[in-house]
């Protein structure tokens, strides 16, 4: 970990990291066609953006491991050789697709997974915005999030393509986090990461989002594989 203390955002509760740059252009590129090329019957539609599990379904009674694509394998396969899941290694990716305008209410990941997440962001940036959750013995929902009474903002990042953030500790427990419906973000100096990115000479700028494909990895330590029992 004295390798990442570099990229640990001070301006956080711990702990938050963000590595700039953590995919190459090509390798964005290279992700972000492979998506395109997932069928359609892959992709669970919501209300306001769409998504794709790898890796299997999570659930409370644990996930039943599926195999993921080669292309993938080698993404999560750089991810777990940074060593940020220490004894364990990745076996989930969550492929969220933002539009324009689409965000995420506040949310935690909650307690189905290893108290560590990974989210590299391909496309287009986002701003993040993290919230005091008060009401933390709340059971999670079907989609493995825990809303409660939610504090104003406690803290911004900017998360630009190709960066990697990492979240644990408290602030993977204690917080929630969220991404507001917009369609442009201000560039300000509240942005708690701004010296760690490209846009730090550029405060009072606003820039538009494009579509987004943020995929966060995880570790669900409750897994099984499954095998087909065939009777007599």
């Amino acid at each position: 970990m004295d390798d990442f203390n570099r990229f640990k955002v001070k301006k956080c509760p711990p702990s938050v990291y963000y590595i700039p740059s953590f995919l190459s252009e090509e390798e964005e590129v290279s992700i972000l066609k492979q998506i395109d090329n997932t069928p359609k019957p892959k992709w669970t539609q919501l209300c306001n953006r769409r998504l794709i599990n790898y890796g299997g379904i999570p659930h409370k009674n644990g996930m039943i491991a599926e195999a993921m694509p080669s292309w993938l394998k080698e993404t999560v396969t750089a991810v777990n050789n940074t060593g940020i899941f220490n004894q364990v290694k990745a076996n989930h990716v969550l492929v969220n697709e933002y539009l324009p305008g689409q965000g995420i209410m506040p949310h935690t990941d909650g307690p189905l997974f290893h108290p560590i997440i990974c989210t590299l962001t391909c496309g287009s940036h986002t701003i993040l915005r993290f919230h005091k959750n008060n009401m933390l013995d709340k059971d999670c929902d079907d989609n493995n999030t825990m809303a409660g009474n939610i504090d104003s903002i406690v803290c911004q990042l900017l998360i630009e393509p190709r960066s990697l953030l990492i979240v644990k500790d408290d602030m993977y427990t204690d917080y929630l986090h969220s991404i507001a419906d917009e369609t442009h973000d201000n560039i300000t100096a509240d942005l708690v990461n701004l010296d760690q990115s490209s846009e730090l000479n550029r405060i009072g700028v606003t820039i538009a989002r494009n579509r987004r494909v943020s995929l966060t990895i995880r570790h669900v330590p409750k897994t099984s594989k499954f095998h087909l029992r065939l009777g007599h």
